[in-house]
């Protein structure tokens, strides 16, 4: 007689999806056991001491994708997270290549067009029109995220509530007009670079916008798709106001926390340091995990909070899956071309643009040192062929402006995002790892900054840099990525990772994905572990109806 299971799911990873999923599956009734490698839950989304007194996000770093209903659902806020809006989006300052001056986006439309204006009049009057025709595309993406993809080519039941799903995230789009539909198609298929220039004329506004359409993304702003990825970062929203940005108080871990505590008082079973080496299957069917140490822990079911590539390529025996399958996992394209740094400061950064002293609305939003597409254009380019751009892309967030318990009294700490490296080094420069490149490079983006705001390299403390490949060791992202695969129409809804798995279950039976490797992708949004949860109980219910043996 078959022992029974210790756990009715198991999943594998503590970052913000699986403790999501958990704690709906939790409240479900089910007993929920979650392992995690590393010492802390959170995953990419902790907060760390990365220097003596001082504390950062140390991968993750902003706010805006976490969905409202995951705060609610998860009560989140009552486990202590405030979200602090950004008093502006984003701060650019210019170079010799666009011009002097600078760019301030956000504060709202008025403000936002009276910046506009400085470089191009028609660029600020297009700006309401503009917006207006994201927001109406974002309307229909947060509709769509909260669904399970139409799974093609599965052969699963199309029951009542799958074909509900699919009514439902196709209701908004049957509601746009030609136009609308016209804009839709543009933004998953085309450039970022070709859509801006069609609506803007002045590269200063272009640049602010464009960088959506490269962060975490190893493209030019002018490859086709990276639209999407632009349109993927607006369709967030902050303290109910949709588009906007903003910090958690004591940085992205605060988020993971909340969540670590609800799933607390829910009884899942969190084990840190608890590595899993193997998914155990047997009869077919995905049956426990095996840890580092040997020990062995059976569920009814496992879900996976990791990227696919890593699920079936170092956790998953090739013989449990086709040849066909295997293969297009070997071909799901990660690499972010992502380099992330947290500096401590002993002062805020003065801008040659903006300068003075103390503390200013352009110190809390993010600053992007990316004046043009063009710019961003080469800065991919350099480093798919080199290695590593030698004008690079930096976007800096500066959270102590606005969370003054991350750094020592008059000190502050820095989030530098950082486009574009290669994934991999080695692929470019043969013999050559990022392991040996890490400082120099790190010497570059400070560089980078200084260049706009002199003094700041003078004003670094201490640093912790963080390459693709210490982003793969120390958080399991594979190639660096930060989305766990590239958010290309074919990596994406029903195709994402594989067609015919979409739908959050994987070719085993019993065996789940709920991390960003699913629907709808990347960002510390909380969604694919909810959708999954729920369609893993969906399919316990069929299960328990049907009798074990199914």
């Amino acid at each position: 007689m078959t022992p029974a299971p210790t756990f009715d799911a198991i999943i594998i990873g503590a970052g913000h999806n699986g403790l999501t999923c958990a704690a709906y599956l939790a409240a479900a009734g089910m007993r929920v056991c979650v392992f995690e490698r590393r010492e802390v839950v959170g995953g990419a989304a902790v907060t760390e001491e990365f220097h003596p007194g001082f504390r950062n996000s140390t991968a993750s770093y902003t706010v805006s994708l976490l969905d409202p209903r995951v705060i609610r659902e998860l009560r989140l806020a009552q486990h202590g997270l405030v979200v602090r809006e950004r008093p502006l989006a984003n701060f650019l300052p210019l170079g010799s290549e666009v011009g002097d001056g600078y760019l301030e986006v956000g504060g709202g439309l008025a403000a936002t067009q009276a910046e506009v204006a400085k470089f191009s009049y028609d660029d600020a009057q297009a700006l309401p029109a503009y917006y207006a025709m994201l927001e109406r595309i974002a309307a229909i993406l947060r509709e769509l995220v909260g669904t399970t993809p139409p799974n093609v080519g599965a052969g699963l039941r199309q029951d009542a509530a799958f074909a509900v799903a699919v009514l439902r995230a196709s209701k908004g789009f049957r509601a746009l007009d030609l136009a609308a539909r016209r804009d839709l198609l543009d933004l998953f298929t085309k450039s970022a670079g070709d859509l801006l220039d069609r609506w803007f004329e002045s590269a200063p506004i272009k640049a602010a916008f464009g960088f959506d359409a490269v962060v975490g993304n190893f493209a030019s702003p002018y490859t086709p798709g990276s639209a999407y990825v632009l349109l993927h970062h607006v369709f967030g929203e902050v303290n109910g106001k949709p588009g906007q940005w903003g910090h958690a108080i004591g940085g992205m871990g605060a988020i993971t926390q909340a969540m670590a505590a609800e799933c607390t008082a829910r009884g899942v079973v969190v084990r840190t340091r608890a590595p899993v080496t193997r998914v155990r299957v047997e009869g077919g069917r995905a049956t426990g995990v095996e840890l580092a140490g040997g020990e062995t822990i059976t569920a009814a079911r496992v879900v996976a909070n990791v990227n696919p590539k890593f699920l079936f390529e170092r956790l998953v025996a090739a013989e449990h899956v086709s040849a066909d399958f295997a293969t297009r996992i070997g071909a799901y394209r990660c690499g972010s071309g992502t380099l992330r740094m947290n500096v401590a400061l002993d002062a805020l950064p003065r801008f040659t643009v903006r300068p003075g002293a103390g503390t200013q609305a352009h110190h809390a939003s993010g600053i992007i040192m990316a004046p043009s597409l063009a710019y961003m254009e080469r800065a991919f380019f350099d480093a798919k062929l080199a290695g590593w751009s030698r004008a690079p892309i930096v976007e800096m967030l500066i959270p102590s402006t606005v969370d003054d318990s991350l750094a020592p009294p008059g000190m502050h700490v820095a989030s530098l995002f950082c486009q574009h490296v290669h994934p991999d080094l080695g692929a470019v420069q043969p013999g050559r790892s990022w392991d040996d490149a890490r400082e120099e490079v790190a010497d570059l983006m400070v560089a980078t900054v200084d260049r706009y705001a002199p003094g700041f390299a003078a004003s670094v403390l201490g640093r912790r840099t963080l390459t693709p490949l210490d982003l793969e060791r120390d958080f399991g992202l594979v190639g660096g990525d930060i989305f766990h695969g590239a958010l290309t129409l074919d990596q994406l809804f029903s195709a994402r990772p594989v067609l015919g798995n979409a739908a959050y279950r994987m070719p085993i039976p019993g065996l789940y994905l709920c991390g960003s490797g699913a629907h709808p992708g990347g960002g510390v949004t909380g969604i694919p572990g909810r959708n999954a949860a729920r369609e893993i109980v969906r399919d316990a219910r069929r299960r328990r109806r049907r009798g074990p043996r199914s």
